[in-house]
């Protein structure tokens, strides 16, 4: 449920910040000014409180509604500034440029690589192959996973073979680049979770009764209707 107990904003009101935030290259105090302009007055804090609260929940429920992706997968990471320090956005598409999974990590090695693999197999079945670039750290974390779990998974490794990916890292840099870094960690984490969010939905990912029917907004609505009381 969205709760939204002590906020003197109503819901459909907080909605449109959180949408427009994740989606759209806007900084908190872009939409404030936004705001005013339409007789809204809203400071740019309580704005940065609404996505931190509401993001990583709409996220959440977003999965239960994704739908499936195919079984080639395209695999990179992409970096985000986190406190004036470079952080790794763990990513994959599918050959239809759908996005599979995402994950921050606070480094860029095996061990990383390993928990961005077991969160997507998780949520999205085993892949039939999986396409990276020459990363030495990546290639071993699929190797074991392979022999750990005997997977029938495709490795494949080239420098020109993941333009899937990392054209489509440039939707989320295009988002984040006004945000000029994230503060903490775990604020990354949440904002970032909003911004894969509003680009799954743009590409066709939510699976709900009518949304292929649906405008963006409209899809978005539809999700968060799933958190509000019947």
């Amino acid at each position: 449920m969205l709760n939204t107990k002590g906020m003197r904003f109503p819901i459909d009101v907080i909605l449109v910040h959180v949408r427009w935030y994740a989606a759209y290259p806007l900084s908190y105090r872009h939409l404030e000014e936004m705001m005013q302009e339409r007789g809204v007055l809203v400071d740019h804090s309580s704005i940065n409180r609404w996505a931190m609260r509401f993001l990583p929940v709409l996220e959440k429920v977003f999965r239960q509604h994704k739908r499936p992706v195919g079984g080639s997968w395209h695999m990179d990471e992409t970096y985000i500034k986190v406190k004036g320090a470079w952080k790794y956005l763990y990513r994959a598409v599918d050959k239809e440029g759908k996005t599979v999974d995402f994950l921050l990590t606070a480094k860029r090695e095996k061990a990383a690589a390993i928990r961005f693999f077991a969160q997507a197999m998780r949520d999205n079945d085993v892949p039939e192959k999986v396409t990276m670039d020459k990363s030495g750290a990546n290639k071993a974390a699929i190797d074991q996973i392979i022999n750990d779990k005997e997977f029938p998974i495709v490795v494949q490794q080239g420098k020109y073979l993941n333009n899937n990916v990392e054209q489509d890292h440039r939707a989320v840099q295009r988002i984040t680049k006004p945000m000029l870094g994230f503060q903490s960690f775990q604020s990354a984490k949440k904002v970032l979770a909003g911004i894969e969010l509003m680009h799954m939905i743009r590409k066709g990912q939510l699976n709900l009764k009518g949304s292929d029917a649906m405008s963006f907004a409209e899809q978005f609505y539809a999700l968060a209707g799933q958190l509000r009381p019947a």
